[in-house]
C-alpha cells in the first residue's frame, strides 16, 4: 500500500521535564506546516576498520544518534490580540521567552540564555511515528515582498523511538497570514523606537522585505550515562534590500564604515489580532551590495542584530 508525504502530521508540546515525553496530541498540539523533512536517525557511526587478508568493507556500529526535523510555519497573529499564537511553543523551544502583556494586549517573544525550554515533537510519516524528545531548535524569518511571511524551523531531538501509529490534527488555532504587499506592511524603519507594542519615529525606507536568522547553536551531546540537546550560543543575522536615494546611500555607507548600529523595525499586518512586529534595537548594516530589480537600483545589506542589555537583540511582537 503506498504512503504519501502529504499525509504527514507534526505535533509539538513543551516538556515539563527535559527529555520526558510530553505526549503531544493532534487535537491539542498539531502544527500547521509545509516543506517538512526528517532525518530519522542522525547517527555517529563507528567503523570497525577490520583487516581480513582481502579488500572489502566492514560493517559499522551504530553510535549515538539524534533525530532532526525541519518545517515551515506561516507567520501570523493568533486571531485575538493578547492571545499567544499556536506556534508559540516552537519559539520557546528555540530559546525565546513568551510574555503575555496588556495595555495594549500583545504577546512578545524575546531571546533567553538560561532556563531554555524543550519540546516533544511527534512526526507522523503516514503511518510511522518518529518521536523527538528534549528537542531544541533554531529558526529563520522570511518576510519578502510578493510572498507570505514564514518561519523556518530546524529541531534536533533525542531519539524517542519509532512505531506504527497515526493521528489526526486540529488546526483551527492557526490563522491565515497576510500577503507581503504594500497594503499589508509598514515597511522597514531605521533609527526608531519600540514602546509597549508600538514602533515609532525613525526613517522609513522602501524595501523588498526582511530576512532574519536567529542563529542558535544547537548541539547533540552524547555521554555514557546521558544524552542532551543544548543551545549553547546565538548570533542573530539577517539581510534586506533598500530603495535609496543617492544621498541616502552615501549616508548609509558612512554608517557601515563607522560600524554604526541603529534600530530596525517592521510591522506585518494592519488589523488587531493579525499583526506581527519585528524589532532589533541595535542592528549593524554590513557588506553593501548593488542589486538590480526590474532595472531599478537597490542596495542590499547584511544585518547583525546585537544585544544592548542582554537577551534583547530581537523582539517579535504578536498583537
Amino acid at each position: 500500500m503506498p504512503r504519501y508525504t502529504r499525509n504527514t502530521l507534526i505535533t509539538a508540546k513543551l516538556e515539563t521535564v527535559a527529555g520526558q515525553d510530553a505526549l503531544p496530541t493532534g487535537a491539542a498540539n498539531a502544527i500547521l506546516v509545509s516543506d517538512q523533512t526528517i532525518t530519522p536517525l542522525d547517527a555517529q557511526n563507528i567503523d570497525r576498520g577490520i583487516v581480513r587478508g582481502f579488500f572489502g568493507a566492514s560493517e559499522q556500529l551504530i553510535g549515538p544518534a539524534s533525530v532532526k526535523v525541519s518545517f515551515t510555519v506561516e507567520l501570523a497573529g493568533s486571531g485575538t490580540a493578547g492571545t499567544a499564537p499556536a506556534y508559540g511553543p516552537l519559539l520557546q523551544a528555540c530559546a525565546m521567552a513568551e510574555g503575555i502583556l496588556a495595555s495594549p494586549a500583545r504577546v512578545e517573544y524575546t531571546p533567553v540564555s538560561t532556563s531554555i525550554k524543550t519540546a516533544t515533537i511527534y512526526y507522523y510519516d503516514d503511518g510511522v511515528l518518529h518521536k523527538l524528545l528534549g528537542a531544541m531548535g533554531t529558526f529563520t524569518i522570511s518576510a519578502k515582498v510578493g510572498e507570505k511571511p514564514v518561519m523556518k524551523f530546524e529541531f534536533t531531538g533525542l531519539d524517542g523511538g519509532i512505531a506504527v501509529a497515526n493521528d489526526t490534527g486540529t488546526f483551527t488555532a492557526f490563522k491565515k497570514p497576510v500577503a507581503m504587499t504594500k497594503a499589508n506592511v509598514i515597511d522597514i524603519a531605521l533609527g526608531g523606537t519600540y514602546t509597549a507594542g508600538a514602533l515609532a519615529s525613525g526613517i522609513q525606507y522602501s524595501s523588498t522585505g526582511l530576512e532574519i536568522n536567529i542563529g542558535n547553536a544547537v548541539s547533540f551531546t552524547p555521554m555514557l550515562s546521558s544524552e542532551t540537546v543544548d543551545i549553547t550560543d546565538r548570533e542573530t543575522t539577517g539581510s534586506t534590500e533598500l530603495d535609496l536615494t543617492a544621498a541616502q546611500e552615501v549616508a548609509l555607507m558612512a554608517s557601515v564604515k563607522a560600524n554604526t548600529t541603529q534600530s530596525l523595525g517592521m510591522t506585518i499586518g494592519t488589523v488587531a489580532g493579525n499583526k506581527v512586529s519585528l524589532f532589533g534595537p541595535a542592528v549593524q548594516q554590513m557588506a553593501p551590495k548593488k542589486n538590480d530589480k526590474n532595472g531599478k537600483r537597490l542596495i542590499g545589506y547584511d544585518l547583525r542584530f546585537m544585544p544592548v542589555n542582554g537577551n534583547d537583540e530581537l523582539r517579535i511582537v504578536v498583537q
